[in-house]
């Protein structure tokens, strides 16, 4: 860190290095200023000299799978490559709940610890529907943990259903839902949420989902995507938010930044970052969200080896094995049209890296080390 500071001749950047070996918190001013003006190496070594102050050369992953409901949906997403509109249903796909629990039961013989349940907003999957399918795999695998929902299906579900945020959350705790992703974030202000995703729940209302489901004891994911016609200052509002939630409640998990893919999607003319400006982000992220324990990859979206690239640049997660049903980003142009790894891949992978695999769960409690 010493290193750092005398190698720049930028004032600025001197003292936030200074403040930050003094767990002085980056002021948004600040976190501007390192977007224009930090060079990738010197945002890489404070984020790492922060990445390895809170977790050593440890890196995470999990064992998961992804269940898909439906690629239907009722809203229409400038960036979304992966969603038919309800009027064209018969090119997309519906599962039915017998479905979705013989996904589950195929994983019996496997030491998974969570399922990821999200998709598309059906209008005819509702709240019943779902607290149904959460009941059947509850009943079938209780130690199975539930992650499920993005906010954007939430808040279809509640107000479909006539209930408030907090009466709609308890339901589904009640149910056996555990904790939330973070999907549906995209960019919360709306000068850019009115043009890339208008027709869908706020910011404001992302954030009132996940700020109740922190009130009933669940945690939860935040994500942001970046990349596309958003500028550094909407980055940073929309970080300072999640910050701000996270200095009231304590309940996010990790902070996963998810990178445009512009293939298949009514933005594909607008360019997508380069590796250089993925890094710059993950970094800028771990410097700034001073109260997020955790910084996470999503691999299958950056590909294998830029996430690798990624444990130097802040991020102590590579999310995990995932299998091959994730179609999100395989379909926007994802590095990785077949996203699934065994554990042994992805211990390979952070081990290559000079990092040290740890199995968690889906709280971060270390399961093994490897």
């Amino acid at each position: 860190m010493h290193l750092t500071t005398s190698m720049v001749t930028d004032t600025r950047l001197q003292k936030i290095s200074e403040n930050i070996q003094h767990n002085i918190r980056l002021s948004d001013e600040d976190c501007l200023y390192l977007f224009e003006h930090g060079s990738l190496s010197f945002v890489g070594s404070l984020a790492n000299h922060i990445r390895e102050s809170l977790h050593g050369n440890i890196t995470y992953f999990n064992r998961n799978f992804h269940i898909e409901p439906t690629n239907v949906c009722v809203f229409s997403c400038a960036f979304c490559s992966y969603s038919r509109l309800y009027a064209h249903r018969e090119e997309g796909w519906e599962l039915s709940i017998d479905q979705m629990l013989d996904l589950v039961k195929a994983y019996d013989d496997k030491p998974v610890t969570e399922v990821h349940i999200v998709g598309g907003v059906h209008p005819k999957m509702t709240m019943d529907f779902f607290i149904r399918l959460i009941q059947a795999i509850k009943a079938h695998r209780p130690g199975l943990h539930i992650k499920a929902f993005t906010a954007v299906e939430l808040d279809y579900m509640f107000r479909k259903a006539k209930l408030s945020v907090a009466e709609g959350m308890q339901r589904l705790k009640e149910a056996g839902l555990e904790s939330l992703p973070g999907g549906g974030a995209e960019i919360f202000h709306p000068d850019i949420r009115t043009k890339i995703c208008a027709d869908k729940v706020s910011g404001e209302g992302w954030l009132e989902i996940h700020e109740t489901a922190h009130q009933l004891g669940m945690h939860s994911n935040a994500t942001m995507l970046y990349g596309h016609i958003e500028s550094y200052e909407h980055r940073i509002d929309h970080m300072r938010k999640l910050r701000d939630l996270q200095d009231k409640t304590g309940g996010f998990n990790t902070f996963i930044p998810l990178k445009f893919r512009n293939e298949n999607n009514d933005m594909h003319h607008t360019p997508e970052s380069t590796l250089t400006e993925d890094l710059r982000m993950y970094a800028i992220a771990r410097i700034y969200l001073d109260n997020f324990k955790h910084l996470k990859a999503y691999w299958p979206m950056l590909g294998r080896k830029n996430a690798q690239l990624t444990q130097s640049f802040g991020v102590n997660d590579l999310d995990g094995t995932i299998d091959d049903s994730t179609k999100i980003y395989s379909m926007a142009g994802s590095e990785e049209q077949n996203p699934s790894m065994t554990t042994e891949e992805i211990i390979d992978l952070i081990h290559q890296s000079g990092r040290t695999a740890v199995e968690r769960d889906t709280l971060y409690n270390p399961i093994t080390s490897n």
